[in-house]
């Protein structure tokens, strides 16, 4: 599957033959409200996006994307989180592939004969909005700017989670666009306290972003759960603290 914020014209462009487009927006998120600009998608929506892609639970499914991995670790931990048992994700995404000289397809996509997957959320971890003072380790993936509340271009409020230690996704990816070794992410992440046996959790804006690092973790062999209405969701409620600057 592909996807990201470019939408099915760049995927007519040019994409894995074989792929189905599936479309961040509205089949990875729900619409925007108090629950975030990108909260969970609705169950039977996903379910039925997931199956109009062909997937089923009992084949493994490799997701892509041209967005440096986000959209594919968003989609990654949907399909996980509801409960499917092999999911893969290209790494290096359309560029790598297309770099490396692989077989393209361009158009609409094939005929897909609809999957079997059934959705049953819960089967990842995650946090909510309460939850996320529990943690021992609270991974913020936005850029460093955004964290520290020098620069906000999305929401309306700059800053952070009071607590919330910051490794951008960038962190996560060598030059060549692919994820760096399992032994080099652990050092990333030890770095701020995120280790094996720890409870970590990772937020971003919106919720998208945060799965790069959930996958990231993953790699380096740290089970972290997603809050999934991040940023865009606490900063909902004015009750709940901001914290600005290098200070967690």
């Amino acid at each position: 599957m592909g996807g990201g914020p470019a939408g099915p014209g760049e995927y007519a462009a040019g994409h894995v033959p074989g792929a189905s487009y599936v479309d961040l927006d509205t089949a990875l998120a729900a619409p925007p409200g108090a629950a975030g600009r990108h909260p969970l998608p609705d169950t039977a929506v996903f379910e039925a996006a997931m199956r109009a892609a062909g997937v089923s639970g009992d084949r493994p499914v490799v997701v892509y994307d041209d967005w440096a991995g986000h959209a594919a670790a968003r989609c990654w931990w949907l399909l996980r989180y509801h409960g499917h048992p092999d999911v893969r994700v290209l790494d290096g995404g359309w560029s790598a592939w297309a770099a490396a000289g692989q077989p393209a397809e361009t158009g609409p996509g094939p005929d897909v004969e609809p999957g079997s997957f059934t959705a049953r959320p819960g089967a990842a971890p995650m946090v909510t909005a309460d939850d996320v003072g529990s943690v021992d380790v609270l991974v913020d993936a936005r850029a460093a700017v955004r964290y520290r509340g020098e620069s906000e271009p999305i929401d309306p409020v700059a800053g952070h989670i009071p607590g919330a230690v910051n490794v951008p996704t960038s962190l996560n990816l060598g030059e060549d666009g692919r994820f760096r070794p399992a032994a080099e992410l652990r050092e990333v992440y030890t770095a701020v306290g995120a280790t094996e046996g720890a409870r970590v959790a990772a937020y971003c804006g919106s919720g998208v972003t945060a799965a790069h690092d959930v996958l990231a973790l993953e790699v380096a062999g740290i089970t972290a759960a997603l809050y999934p209405g991040s940023w865009s969701e606490w900063i909902a409620d004015p009750s709940r603290p901001v914290a600005t600057g290098d200070t967690p």
